[in-house]
């Protein structure tokens, strides 16, 4: 698709007419970033321009939230930053002793698995390591995969986002607008992404590397890059359920 190489200097102040229907063009080029967004789990070492990466984050910020409130912060990761986050996580993660004392500071996922959401994380789960060739009980080979969330899956740049505690489930809700603007953005300019709950785990060293305030609570983090397209893991792509699983039109 056809993406503009930077924005003008105006961009942020002067928005086309919103009231003028897109070319087909331009609603075919909306919809590609839409749905070739998907995980990837490999990246290629190829620097992303930090001025890249600020007009990503600017057109995320056009995310809508409750009475503007705008609760997302974002600390982006390069080069030594990221290499120190990476190797105090890993250093935690491979000692399980260590390992034992961290946890999540918030429940993402349900205390108690029902059907069908069990199903699918069941499902995507093997048909990753089906890929990777990581058979049922290979804990060792597990453990490394699992492992690659916290180097960012090599990506060379690493997404950490916080938000204040003061704020409540809406702005939660917010914030998941924001992530999508962010990750649809990033394939309209050909890079990839793989929003991570896993980092949530190592909140406290999180805190202490990025020098966050008792009032900043980690959200989650992001690899943001060029995915490679030789990672077989690359090819997962997960599947969908049909609209009218889970749609009511009522007239």
């Amino acid at each position: 698709m056809t993406v503009p190489a930077s924005f003008p200097d105006s961009f942020l102040g002067s928005f086309p007419d919103p009231f003028i229907a897109p070319t087909p063009a331009q609603s075919a080029a909306v919809e590609a970033a839409i749905v070739t967004r998907h995980s990837m789990r490999a990246f290629l070492p190829t620097p992303v321009p930090r001025a890249l990466i600020e007009e990503l984050l600017a057109v995320a910020a056009r995310a809508p939230s409750g009475t503007n409130t705008q609760p997302w912060q974002v600390h982006v990761l390069t080069g030594a930053a990221k290499d120190r986050l990476v190797a105090r996580i890993q250093s935690a993660y491979d000692d399980p002793e260590e390992l034992a004392t961290h946890g999540e500071e918030y429940a993402y996922y349900p205390r108690e698995w029902v059907s069908p959401y069990i199903d699918r994380r069941r499902k995507v789960g093997w048909d990753l390591y089906g890929l990777l060739g990581i058979t049922k009980g290979d804990k060792l080979r597990m453990h490394e995969q699992h492992g690659r969330n916290y180097r960012f899956f090599d990506a060379p740049v690493g997404l950490m986002f916080t938000i204040d505690r003061v704020m409540q489930q809406g702005s939660w809700l917010d914030y998941g607008m924001f992530l999508q603007n962010l990750m649809v953005a990033a394939r309209g300019r050909g890079l990839h992404t793989c929003p991570q709950a896993a980092f949530t785990q190592f909140h406290r060293v999180i805190a202490e590397e990025l020098g966050l305030t008792p009032q900043q609570q980690l959200v989650c983090g992001m690899s943001l890059g060029y995915a490679d397209p030789d990672a077989v893991e690359n090819t997962l792509v997960t599947e969908r359920d049909a609209v009218a699983s889970f749609t009511r039109f009522l007239e």
